[in-house]
């Protein structure tokens, strides 16, 4: 058995929210169906990273928990140029939190909501992070 954990999203449009991370580089490798046909659950991989996103009935149906509003997680993503990202995000309507930014830390970072909300990091690290932006 192979042993691995992942966070799972909860979305009112899973179908949406998976194409949101797909764009970050993400590949579906899983699709079970939910009611009436549309996506009740895709599981996505970049690498060795994985996440999923379900309808957000599955903590009811399964825990009996009610999901919170959201934001409902933060994502940490790496990306090769935070700004580009960002720029291509921006682009299809995608919500900029904080422009992206040269840390102390050495990384470029940059804060987006995927389509229901979610907070998302983008982050270059430093030895690729895009110089010439702010701080």
């Amino acid at each position: 058995m192979t042993r691995r954990a992942f966070p799972v999203i909860y979305a009112k449009d899973v179908e949406g929210v998976a194409s949101f991370y797909a764009g970050l580089g993400f590949e579906e490798h899983a699709r079970l169906p939910g009611p009436g046909g549309a996506p009740g659950f895709i599981g996505l991989r970049r690498d060795a990273a994985e996440l999923a996103v379900t309808t957000e009935d599955a903590p009811r149906q399964l825990a009996g928990v009610e999901p919170g509003p959201g934001p409902r997680h933060e994502l940490f993503v790496y990306v090769d140029d935070v700004d580009e990202t960002v720029a291509g995000l921006r682009a299809t309507g995608i919500a900029v939190v904080r422009e992206p930014t040269d840390m102390p830390w050495g990384e470029r970072v940059a804060f987006v909501t995927d389509p229901e909300g979610n907070l998302v990091s983008l982050a270059a690290p430093g030895s690729t992070a895009t110089a010439g932006g702010t701080s």
